[in-house]
């Protein structure tokens, strides 16, 4: 991506989202999360554009105006990605901190008014490496729970040869990971690295197996 002329000053994308039952909060209402934002707009001097994602959930990333505002940022169209509260991005650990990530590799900025979060200043830059550090350790702990849980069934003279199902935290982080683009070996490798049970109980993860979630995933909700 090309360095901005220094004269010209930052684009800013502000991002608002509400799901349904947001809708009547005032703190969390859309003309909220706007006005917070185009205050700190002025205050630095940013050119300022909305996107919004109105009456969805912040469950999961595939959200259409999120992915527009993503797309812009990778692209270079603008260099700050703005939100008046963290959770308007996201609600899970293993999706802000995969946002950070993708941040840092396409050299925009994410801000977060609420959380102190801002990546294109040193305090900033330290609580994003902050929020990676939480994120690794949460799926570390996720891995061992599951050796720990497995360990015990084997133990109590359970048969593990047999299909399981896997944790919804490992099939929301399968799905997290793919929403920010990562492709299907990288998503296998980083499982496999940390240490995460296959819905086999095995420790090699494959492309193929990644792919098995995220299908029966999708025929889930379909059924829905």
């Amino acid at each position: 991506m090309s360095p901005r002329p220094t004269h010209c000053p930052p684009k800013a994308i502000g991002y608002v989202r509400v799901s349904t039952t947001e809708q009547a909060d005032s703190g969390a209402g859309l003309a909220a999360q706007r006005a917070a934002i185009q205050a700190e707009a002025d205050r630095r001097g940013w050119t300022l554009e909305f996107i919004e994602d109105a009456g969805i959930s912040g469950a999961r990333l595939d959200r259409p105006g999120l992915q527009a505002a993503l797309a812009r940022l990778d692209a270079g169209g603008a260099d700050i990605l703005c939100v008046a509260k963290l959770d308007r991005i996201s609600r899970s650990v293993h999706q802000g901190s995969g946002l950070i990530d993708r941040a840092q590799r396409k050299g925009w900025s994410l801000v977060a008014l609420d959380f102190g979060l801002d990546m294109s200043t040193p305090a900033g830059e330290m609580v994003s490496n902050v929020l990676l550090s939480t994120a690794q350790y949460e799926r570390r702990l996720i891995g061992q729970r599951t050796k720990d849980a497995l360990a015990a069934k084997k133990a109590a003279g359970v048969r593990l040869g047999r299909p399981q199902q896997l944790p919804d935290t490992v099939v929301q982080r399968i799905l997290a990971e793919r929403s920010l683009g990562h492709s299907l070996p990288v998503i296998a490798a980083a499982l496999e690295a940390d240490g995460i049970a296959t819905a086999r109980g095995g420790a090699r993860w494959y492309p193929s197996s990644v792919k098995a979630v995220l299908d029966s995933q999708r025929a889930n909700d379909l059924r829905s």
